[in-house]
């Protein structure tokens, strides 16, 4: 399939290849105060909804995953109790700066045997098909430019039986609480952004390509396209974030 030349970078629209530097600029940014603002930003909730992704994934003792924009760590964390001794989690990140970010705190855990960091970009993944038993991606999958080839090579690395879960910003389908959220994107989170992490632009880019993802049916045709089987997926809290889990046969 031939892909655009371009594409969107929030509301903006910019040539295809220059949008993965514009994404790493932003996360180069942001890096230092991650963890930070997801915490005021969701107040939180954050930590619930990743909670309930790994839940979600069905992770075993011995399986092998891949933790795909991993960043600081957090779905690793709670993974690598769940693969034990005989598994290994697989962090992966475009940006080197959120990699080490995430490699120095699993490390100060204490992990340090069932663990692996690998700089990757997601549309190429350089790993054998059939490799991995559960991939998941927590607020990556909407900085990808292009999603469908994403997919498919995530198709591609799972094992049959293999399983992919994503979890990201979605649409509210409550008209009132899409106004409210609306209004706290565009008036809050930048002038959080700016107070906390001194990045107004990093935040309003953030809630802007919240809005250019694709809502939560779109995705699912995404993912049957890409060849995932038995696709299903979660709101939460009215569905400004959604869980997508698909399968590979």
């Amino acid at each position: 399939m031939v892909q655009p030349d371009t594409t969107h970078f929030g509301y903006q629209q910019v040539l295809a290849a220059e949008k993965t530097r514009k994404v790493a600029g932003v996360f180069d940014t942001v890096a230092g105060k991650y963890d930070l603002m997801n915490d005021l930003m969701s107040f939180g909730m954050h930590r619930l909804w990743k909670r309930f992704t790994v839940e979600l994934s069905g992770i075993r003792s011995g399986e092998i995953v891949l933790d795909l924009a991993g960043g600081t760590g957090d779905l690793a964390s709670r993974m690598l109790s769940l693969v034990g001794l005989n598994g290994l989690v697989v962090l992966a990140d475009i940006n080197a700066y959120m990699l080490e970010r995430g490699r120095s705190r699993l490390i100060d855990e204490g992990a340090v045997e069932n663990i692996t960091y690998v700089q990757v970009n997601a549309e190429e993944l350089p790993f054998p098909d059939n490799t991995f038993d559960c991939i998941t991606i927590a607020f990556g999958l909407r900085n990808i430019t292009y999603k469908e080839r994403a997919l498919s090579t995530m198709q591609a690395v799972l094992k049959p039986g293999g399983r992919v879960v994503i979890l990201e910003f979605s649409h509210p389908f409550s008209l009132l609480l899409k106004i409210f959220y609306d209004l706290y994107s565009f008036s809050v989170l930048p002038v959080l952004g700016k107070l906390v992490a001194q990045d107004t632009g990093s935040y309003l880019y953030l809630a802007e390509s919240i809005r250019m993802h694709p809502n939560q049916k779109d995705l699912l045709g995404m993912m049957e396209d890409a060849g995932f089987e038995h696709c299903r997926y979660f709101n939460l809290n009215g569905g400004i974030v959604a869980i997508h889990r698909g399968y590979k046969f």
